[in-house]
């Protein structure tokens, strides 16, 4: 019994990605394989294909109950969620035409008794449309409203015909998120906002609740990486220049910090590089102790399609970590589900931002046909 549901589980997370190919477009295809120097390098990462007690997952039938072992023992060392919400209230504040979509500014209920502001920008043509949820500190920035250059990600996807949503930072301050009494550390908060913004959009009637995905920029790609791997519900995702291992050499890569997973009660330290003066806090500490890193969560994005927009924090080294999600997609008989992308800044720019679209294109698709 137990081997049929973790078949039907895994049928599950396929179906998810059904608009997938694992032929992607040409102008992406050269981004699904490492540089030759990095082919088969696994760094010394801990393969994600082995149990905490040891044994091989020999076999796809096996990947579920690993997959579940992650899982737990993550949302153990994070805090566990509050309980999803079901439906999402959505409140309508005011609509306006915008070229060839109509941008709703809107409230929606993102945690028990927590409203968030933000956007929903539907297409014009016939529904049901791919949707993709963009994160980031503010919703305006995604929208094309906000002062920062090349963030408009939501702005961006709408007039390629995606329904988008657009949320910012939890209270508004992403040092100080509101996490309305969670338990859980506020980087995996983010996740669990991001599940219930899933859920609002699933039950629109414009939005093919099978073919939603999340994006997000530096702050915003590691809330994207945390609400894709932890909610297998997102049929794809991309994650630009997050910082996607923990790294201390890279300050940006910033995991340490008590607005992320070093929230320890009752402790404070100063903000910055972790140091004996200034030592490691929290679950992040508990994490480096341990031998945990950010790869484990990756490989729980299986079968699903991954785009790293790789910048600065995530050079072409980072492909040491990804082999692990590619030896998990292998196993399951996958090919071509873990890209990335690279460029000198950490910054995006017009040709890593067209290659995000062209990745929901093909791996979301266009409206469905009636």
């Amino acid at each position: 019994m137990r081997t049929i549901q973790a078949v039907l589980i895994l049928l599950l997370l396929a179906s998810l990605a059904l608009a997938a190919s694992d032929s992607p477009p040409p102008d992406l295809l050269g981004f699904f394989t490492p540089p030759p120097q990095y082919a088969n390098d696994f760094g010394a990462y801990k393969s994600p294909l082995v149990f905490a007690d040891g044994h091989a997952v020999k076999a796809a039938a096996d990947w579920q109950d690993r997959r579940q072992e992650i899982l737990k023992t993550w949302h153990e060392l994070m805090g566990p969620w509050p309980t999803l919400l079901e439906k999402p209230r959505l409140e309508y504040v005011e609509s306006v035409r915008r070229e060839n979509f109509t941008q709703h500014r809107i409230r929606l209920e993102t945690a028990a008794n927590q409203m968030a502001a933000g956007y929903l920008l539907v297409p014009e043509g016939e529904p049901p449309f791919p949707a993709v949820l963009v994160v980031f500190y503010d919703p305006e920035t995604s929208i094309g409203i906000g002062k920062a250059e090349f963030r408009d990600f939501a702005y961006q996807l709408s007039r390629r015909e995606f329904v988008t949503l657009a949320i910012g930072s939890p209270g508004g301050d992403a040092w100080k998120p509101d996490s309305g009494g969670a338990r859980c550390q506020p980087l995996s908060f983010l996740g669990y906002v991001a599940a219930n913004c899933h859920t609002a959009l699933s039950q629109l009637t414009c939005v093919d609740r099978k073919r939603i995905g999340v994006v997000g920029h530096s702050y915003g790609g590691k809330w994207a990486m945390f609400a894709s791997c932890l909610y297998d519900r997102f049929a794809a995702a991309a994650w630009s220049d997050p910082g996607i291992v923990f790294d201390e050499s890279r300050p940006n890569v910033n995991y340490w910090e008590p607005w992320y997973l070093g929230d320890q009660p009752g402790v404070k330290r100063k903000p910055g590089v972790p140091s004996r003066d200034n030592p490691r806090t929290g679950p992040y500490k508990t994490m480096i102790e341990t031998g945990h890193d950010l790869h484990e969560l990756h490989a729980l994005m299986a079968p699903r399609p991954l785009l790293i927009s790789g910048g600065s924090e995530d050079p072409p080294s980072r492909w040491r970590a990804l082999n692990h999600t590619v030896a998990v997609n292998r196993l399951l008989g996958y090919t071509n589900r873990v890209a990335m992308t690279n460029r000198a800044e950490h910054n995006p720019s017009a040709e890593s931002n067209e290659q995000i679209y062209l990745f929901f294109q093909s791996t979301l698709g266009r409206p469905a046909a009636r």
